[in-house]
């Protein structure tokens, strides 16, 4: 564990879940592993909520059509010209 960070193997958290939901509480984060990769972080409401937030600043700015936006958004990610 680094400060508030823990790393658990998928079996370590279902086995010690009360001791990582106690760390996730007091505002600590928990990164899940499963085979040696990332499959998940458990983190607490309040970063959650502020990382959808701050995820989205900046999408709507201004008069910005929401349509226009996720078309916009969609034709970038799969590279599609007219």
């Amino acid at each position: 564990m680094i400060g508030n960070m823990a790393t658990a193997t998928a079996t370590e958290m279902k086995n010690n879940f009360g001791r990582y939901l106690t760390l996730v509480q007091n505002g600590g984060e928990v990164i899940v592993t499963k085979n040696g990769r990332e499959v998940g972080r458990l983190i607490p409401r309040e970063s959650a909520v502020s990382y959808l937030t701050d995820s989205l600043t900046g999408i709507l700015k201004g008069n910005k059509d929401i349509n226009q936006a996720r078309e916009e958004g969609l034709r970038e990610k799969y590279e599609i010209t007219d």
